[in-house]
């Protein structure tokens, strides 16, 4: 039977080489997952984040005190099991939590503040599989625990903004909104639930629930009755602190200084109930509706809410998947620099001694190791996208040479071997 009888688990994807072409979607070009990762990787090191790594299951009541009982992840999309000893454990929903645990529990507020941290992995939900979101999905994230800074609240936002820039990201702006602190909300809260009461019956059922947990997710609602009734409830910036109002202006002013494309965005909250102050969203016009590119904020009563110091936070994730659907994209390099054709038994040795040689210096080589004849290994060559064909038979053998044949044109050379690689590689760089 043709693809054999098991299938991926639904809402998750492979990714695996589908050959050459530039017309090829994201999961069938490995390589682009391994260029957005280096990509991140250097900027991080730019702004001096270390890479921290937990494990991609936690308890499970780390995720509920973290990202809130009201919050769709905890109600409707955790991986939650029971393993053997009857512990209750969860696949990570979000990066966030685990490095806040792992902040506590290596007591990293010992070292010198802020820590700045980075991860990458796959991240698990059981959502609706839609085109770039999926129920297994990687993310890579950052975290900086022990500053109140407005200014690194402009950090992680252009550090966020440099990823997506550095992969093409198209026509991308940050939306920034500013949740309040706790006074605040003490504020704004009861005004708000006070309205949602009054209107109770023209909510959407998620919107009904969140009322006494959390109204203010009621702006995450998008049931379009909701959002219209949510155009006339009391504004959370009338109830602001001088305080966090003074902060949220410090990163307007952060924003403007480097000049990253910015709007404010009072109905963004985010889907945590974990954050404060400042919340944002990295989106793209080429994703259409679906337009998030990435996201985060600040959340300064985490570390204690999980039974650390009272230390501020705050962090970013962005889905890769997301930054190749909204990206330009590298162009398809092809896959090998030389392909060996060998044309006698003896000349396979000498094919593999010279592939070794190559590899070292930093070219991509391959050679036929199905015993084909010479068309077919050229078909080969052909279908590896290799630029050079390499031939190798008992008259190269005896010349001490190589014909290099550059597979775009046909064209062929005789390249001499007696000075080792040197002169293959300079006739391959060209």
């Amino acid at each position: 039977m043709s693809g054999g009888r098991y299938r991926g688990p639904k809402g998750t994807y492979d990714v695996y080489p589908g050959g050459p072409g530039a017309k090829q979607e994201p999961h069938e070009r490995p390589e682009m997952w391994a260029w957005i990762e280096a990509i991140a990787r250097e900027a991080f090191a730019r702004y001096n984040y270390r890479e921290v790594r937990t494990p991609i299951f936690e308890e499970a009541d780390l995720y509920v005190r973290s990202v809130g009982e009201s919050s769709d992840i905890v109600r409707k999309e955790m991986f939650t099991f029971t393993d053997r000893a009857g512990r209750e454990l969860s696949l990570r929903p979000e990066g966030t939590a685990g490095v806040v645990r792992a902040y506590v529990e290596h007591s990293l507020d010992r070292l010198a503040q802020p820590v700045k941290l980075w991860y990458s992995g796959p991240m698990f939900r059981y959502e609706r599989q839609q085109k770039g979101r999926y129920r297994q999905h990687n993310q890579i994230g950052a975290e900086v625990l022990g500053s109140s800074d407005p200014l690194v609240d402009v950090e992680a936002m252009a550090l966020l903004y440099s990823i997506h820039q550095a992969a093409g990201v198209c026509e991308e702006v940050i939306h920034v909104n500013n949740l309040g602190d706790l006074e605040t909300r003490e504020r704004y809260v009861p005004e708000l639930k006070g309205f949602l009461e009054k209107h109770r019956a023209e909510l959407d059922p998620d919107s009904v629930a969140r009322l006494d947990t959390n109204p203010l997710r009621t702006f995450d609602s998008k049931d379009r009755n909701t959002q219209a009734l949510l155009a006339e409830a009391p504004r959370l910036d009338e109830y602001l602190t001088d305080e966090a109002r003074e902060h949220f202006d410090a990163v307007e002013a952060g924003l403007d200084a480097l000049g990253i494309p910015y709007v404010v965005d009072g109905a963004l909250v985010r889907g945590f109930d974990y954050y404060t102050l400042t919340v944002f969203e990295a989106k793209s016009g080429a994703l259409g509706a679906q337009d998030a590119v990435g996201g985060g904020g600040r959340y300064n009563g985490l570390v204690r809410e999980i039974g650390g110091p009272d230390i501020p936070g705050i962090g970013f994730g962005s889905g890769v998947e997301r930054i190749l659907l909204a990206a330009s994209g590298p162009s398809a390099d092809p896959a090998l620099d030389v392909f060996f054709v060998t044309l006698s038994p003896e000349a396979r040795l000498e094919a593999f001694r010279l592939a070794g040689s190559l590899r070292a210096a930093g070219l991509r080589c391959d050679l036929d190791y199905a015993g084909r004849g010479a068309k077919a290994q050229f078909r080969q060559a052909d279908r590896t996208g290799a630029r050079f064909a390499a031939v190798l038979g008992d008259d190269e053998l005896r010349e001490g040479s190589v014909k290099l044949r550059e597979m775009s044109s046909g064209e062929e050379r005789a390249v001499p071997l007696a000075g080792g690689v040197k002169a293959v590689l300079e006739a391959v760089s060209g």
